[in-house]
């Protein structure tokens, strides 16, 4: 019996032995077990989209460019109507964020921050505090200079399409502890440090803040992060900074400009849990005046892919302590300085320990003297099919036309249009700015009762791997070390 129960356990351990090896390396519980598959799975919405805009004619293809996220929603005409669509239009590592959908629509109308411990009805702050899934639009343009940090509560979107909204003032947008934020179509500029007060974090919560950094956006231990089409600026510290075992975030579609340190993705070399971060940088624009960290990655597994990089004053991607860095089919253009060209930056480490850490370029363009230091173990990391191929840097133009917020200035030029916005201003007809649809959405503040639940694993997975364990438990117990060998080998 013993030598048929060994040969089942060794087929098992077998066969399933790389989603072993693939949930012992976990560091984080929401953390994707497969990284590659989200890469592939990006490239192939891509090419999807790409595909579909060049079988239409042009006619039909008017509001298409390629790009899977605006083309999922953009082309309904009436688009108002419906919201809550952008919520499955993601991609990347963040793509499961849900945001506020199945919530209801809260329609801000109030511009004023006057009391961060007791939020006005109306504001942004009161809408983002709440306990249930909320979608937030605005009635109109406006200008939301915050007193102290914004502390927003998980299962919200900001939804800013259809109207002019610019975040400024003391502290900007905090994301901490949190999961299901989808922030889309805002101005994020000129954040400064603010803190050493009370500030309400729910409608049952008030806490006391210390002094903040003065970051844009600001990710603290929270997963399932969506940032698109923001365009982000002038702030004190980073534009996007995510840290401390924050996962599962995608950054796409945004232009950044007039800043030093962009985007830092990783709390401290030795925080071990940030190995477990993923992070998909998609259909960005690093625009003017900037410096270096687009970003600065410690740990974890970052996907640059299809991104312009038209400025950088030292160095556009760097690192420390290991981080995986898979760069695809981005347009990197070197400044003037000849002491500039070079796109990576390994921070303060010898390049005798670097030279093993993963990171590569795959289709990308290179400009003006720009280049691009590889390391690792080779390509071959990177599983690939043939059929999936990153989409080619030529097409940079094309898929980042809208990076940043629609109707931006720098984007007039473009020959396609963003429906509800005309030279950064709304363009509804209804009277409240947000689209058509007939609902009645002010006054409305609380949405469904529960929050929708998401795992990375899937239920037989974990079942599989609950009863592999307890099979391999039972067999040593009671036939001491037999299998230690082939389980020594395998994993």
């Amino acid at each position: 019996m013993l030598p048929h129960t060994c040969i089942l356990v060794f087929s098992l351990l077998t066969s399933l032995s790389p989603l072993i090896r693939a949930s012992l390396n976990l560091t984080l519980p929401h953390q994707h077990p497969n990284p590659e598959a989200v890469v592939q799975e990006v490239q192939r919405q891509l090419n999807v989209s790409i595909s579909r805009r060049e079988m239409l004619a042009a006619a039909e293809s008017s509001c298409r460019t390629g790009n899977p996220i605006d083309d999922c929603w953009r082309c309904d005409t009436n688009w108002a109507a419906n919201r809550q669509k952008l919520a499955d239009c993601g991609v990347g590592f963040g793509r499961a964020a849900l945001g506020g959908k199945g919530g209801k629509i809260y329609v801000v109308s109030d511009s004023s921050d006057h009391s961060p411990a007791d939020p006005t009805p109306g504001t942004l702050r009161y809408a983002v505090i709440q306990t249930d899934p909320l979608w937030i639009v605005f009635a109109s343009n406006m200008e939301i200079k915050l007193k102290h940090e914004l502390i927003v509560n998980s299962f919200k979107t900001i939804d800013g399409r259809g109207a002019n909204v610019r975040i400024t003032g003391g502290g900007c947008i905090t994301l901490q502890y949190v999961s299901n934020v989808i922030i889309h179509n805002i101005h994020v500029t000129r954040c400064v440090p603010s803190g050493n007060t009370n500030i309400r974090s729910s409608p049952t919560h008030v806490g006391y803040r210390g002094k903040s950094d003065g970051d844009g956006i600001s990710i603290f231990s929270s997963r399932n992060i969506w940032i698109d089409h923001c365009s982000l600026s002038y702030c004190t510290d980073g534009l996007i900074d995510a840290i401390m075992g924050s996962t599962a975030i995608t950054i796409s579609n945004s232009y950044f400009s007039h800043h030093d340190e962009v985007m830092l993705l990783g709390h401290d070399d030795k925080y071990l849990p940030d190995s477990g971060m993923q992070v998909t940088i998609a259909f960005n624009h690093f625009g003017e005046k900037l410096v270096q960290r687009m970003p600065r990655c410690r740990r974890g597994y970052i996907h640059v892919v299809n991104n312009d990089f038209s400025e950088w004053q030292m160095y556009a991607i760097g690192g420390s302590a290991n981080p995986t860095i898979n760069s695809q089919g981005n347009r990197y253009t070197a400044p003037v300085d000849p002491d500039a060209k070079e796109v990576t930056k390994r921070v303060e480490t010898d390049e005798n320990e670097w030279s093993g850490w993963n990171w590569r370029t795959d289709g990308d363009i290179l400009v003006n003297g720009a280049f691009f230091v590889p390391s690792g173990i080779g390509l071959s990391q990177y599983t690939k099919a043939s059929s999936v191929e990153p989409k080619s840097a030529s097409l940079i133009n094309q898929l980042t036309m809208n990076a940043g917020v629609f109707g931006d200035p720098r984007d007039s030029s473009g020959s396609i249009t963003s429906p509800g916005f005309s030279g950064g201003t709304s363009s509804a007809t209804t009277g409240n700015g947000v689209g058509s649809s007939g609902g009645d959405y002010f006054g409305m503040i609380f949405g469904s009762d529960a929050a929708p639940s998401s795992s990375s694993l899937s239920t037989t997975t974990t079942i599989l791997l609950s009863l592999l364990i307890i099979l391999t438990l039972y067999i040593t117990t009671n036939h001491g070390a037999l299998l230690a060998l082939p389980l020594l080998l395998l994993l």
